[in-house]
């Protein structure tokens, strides 16, 4: 595919210095990566983009929490800063689109008992149910092992085969085949599928008709240990709102159970959960337990909007095609029962991404004021609920302001770079789609070279809000960051800061730090800038190579552009 970037080159950025916190913008004379390039006075503002990921993380906006006052002020500030830069507001007028939501809250006082083995809430189980139902009061309710939860007819694969859930519980690994037989072709091996993700599971019980659904957790195929299931999945609990007969069809319990709980819940049903687990990774399997549940809890529903916030700047040509940036504004809020530090600041994820759009619309609100706006639209959507399961993403793909067909790409950001620059660029799911070169060919210049995700078990392509879209059939993308520091100052600070913000995601730690060197996340800034620069600019529609889950949905044009991947180790 032939790709026509603009004739100036972005300037990026700032150079990694003793002091990151001061703004020094890259050169051919600073930096040898760049000594072939032409530059112009293009470049980003390190310091507004500080000061956007500072403001929007503070205590003050209490961990950005849908429907919550700090949903009230990040909406405030980012319509300001929007309307400040001449984009217009994509709802008639309005920046706001609002996602009707339910929360959905567990009491933490609950009675759970797996074959007669008593529960602690949080410490060996979290339970929830998204149901307006009052509370779950389920006694004798036989468990199934149901291996990995899978129902995948591409794959040959039905873990509910001959069985019917109605009135059981189904409990299931994590993850999905391949993480567990990286070499034995079943799924896609290492990379984890769509089925290994936790909100798949737990729809496909749904569908089975069962009566409720535990995931067994398990810190290497989750990719995240268990404090982030308690950080994440107790509390409030958001939902879209769904109908009537959709929400009859959930199941009345979900949540996940320990790996030492659930070892001596098969302990008690005389199975080694080892051996079983082995056995499901080889081919599909469900098992009575012979054991029974008992649960017992409050729930209350509360509804109320949330809102994603959504502007456009218009093209100058095509302005009703349209290229789509995305970075969910949501975080997890304040815990009460959390010691003296309550707020979940999200400052890295994800209001460093929710900065990193604001600053790609100041540059190309920039450039049309210069007179020099690009042929399509740019559309820059700040969504709401990401954290809860892509809830503004699946609403606005639902009901999209502007058409789907219309709609060209998608460039997401979630949790940029703050470990500096590297020499390497990483694509979550690399080799998906078309839209992927034009990020290979904005890095040609920097002497970056793009490469797959090191850990792509964890099922990050479906982890963020691109996926929604691609599920539609728009080319999306999810890059940044990389493994292979410029140099060595570099690669000891991030050994430093990677210290430093252990155990931080979805953590109160996760705050702005004065010393984080922001160079690589405003390097990789300006590869989207690039990217969506020369797609904005052109008549071309990027689709989805043979192979791919969303091939059919809209293709890439044509045999010589299909591409095959070798994933990192």
């Amino acid at each position: 595919m032939r790709l026509l970037l603009p004739l100036s080159l972005l300037a990026l950025l700032s150079a990694c210095s003793q002091n990151p916190s001061q703004s020094q913008k890259i050169s051919p004379e600073t930096d040898p990566l760049l000594e072939s390039i032409k530059i112009t006075q293009v470049s980003f503002d390190e310091t507004q983009f500080r000061e956007d990921i500072k403001t929007l993380s503070s205590d003050g906006f209490e961990g950005r929490a849908p429907t919550t006052r700090g949903e009230k002020l990040t909406l405030d500030y980012l319509t300001r800063a929007f309307k400040a830069m001449g984009l217009n507001g994509a709802n008639n007028g309005d920046y706001l689109q609002a996602v009707p939501m339910v929360s959905y809250t567990a009491a933490e006082d609950q009675k759970t008992s797996l074959a007669g083995l008593p529960l602690k809430y949080r410490e060996d189980i979290v339970l929830g149910s998204r149901h307006d139902n009052g509370g779950v009061d389920i006694k004798d309710a036989p468990l199934v092992f149901v291996g990995y939860g899978i129902s995948a007819p591409e794959y040959d694969w039905n873990d509910y085969q001959g069985i019917d859930m109605t009135g059981k519980i189904a409990v299931m690994l994590v993850n999905d085949p391949g993480f567990a037989r990286p070499d034995s072709g079943l799924f896609n091996g290492k990379a984890m599928t769509y089925y290994g993700r936790w909100d798949y599971k737990y729809l496909e019980a749904s569908r089975q008709g069962a009566l409720g659904a535990i995931i067994i957790h398990d810190t290497a195929p989750a990719s995240y240990p268990w404090s982030v299931v308690v950080n994440s999945w107790t509390g409030a609990q958001q939902d879209l709102v769904h109908s009537k007969e959709q929400q009859a069809e959930r199941v009345k319990v979900e949540g996940w159970i320990t790996l030492d709980a659930a070892t001596q819940l098969f302990d008690k049903s005389g199975i080694s959960l080892k051996n079983l687990s082995d056995r499901a990774a080889n081919s599909p399997i469900n098992l009575p337990l012979k054991q029974s549940a008992d649960i017992q809890f409050a729930n209350t529903a509360e509804y109320a909007n949330s809102y994603n916030v959504v502007a456009t700047l218009p093209g100058a040509k095509a302005a009703d095609e349209h290229i789509l940036f995305t970075a969910h504004w949501d975080h997890i809020g304040v815990d009460e029962s959390k010691g003296e530090d309550k707020i979940y600041n999200g400052a890295l994820d994800n209001a460093s991404g929710t900065a990193g759009i604001l600053a790609i619309a100041r540059q190309f609100a920039q450039q049309a004021k210069l007179g020099e706006p690009s042929e399509r639209s740019l559309t820059f959507i700040a969504t709401t609920g990401e954290e809860q399961g892509l809830l503004g993403s699946r609403y606005y793909a639902a009901n999209p302001i502007y058409p789907i067909e219309k709609s060209v790409a998608v460039f997401n950001l979630d949790s940029t770079n703050i470990y500096g620059r590297t020499r390497d660029y990483t694509i979550v799911g690399k080799g998906k789609s078309e839209l992927e070169q034009y990020l290979i060919q904005a890095l040609e210049p920097l002497n970056r070279v793009a490469t797959s995700e090191k850990r792509p078990e964890s099922g990050g392509f479906f982890r963020s809000d691109h996926f929604s879209f691609a599920q539609k059939g728009i080319p999306a993308v999810f890059a940044g960051g990389g493994s292979q520091p410029v140099d060595e100052s570099t690669r000891e600070y991030k050994a430093r800061m990677k210290q430093i913000m252990k155990g931080c995601y979805h953590n109160t730690c996760d705050e702005y730090r004065d010393d984080w060197d922001l160079s690589g996340a405003l390097e990789d800034i300006g590869v989207y800038y690039h990217a969506a620069h020369s797609l904005a600019n052109n008549s071309d529609w990027p689709g989805y190579y043979q192979g791919t889950e969303f091939h059919s949905l809209r293709a890439a044009k044509s045999a010589e552009n299909e591409v095959t991947v070798k994933l990192e180790d």
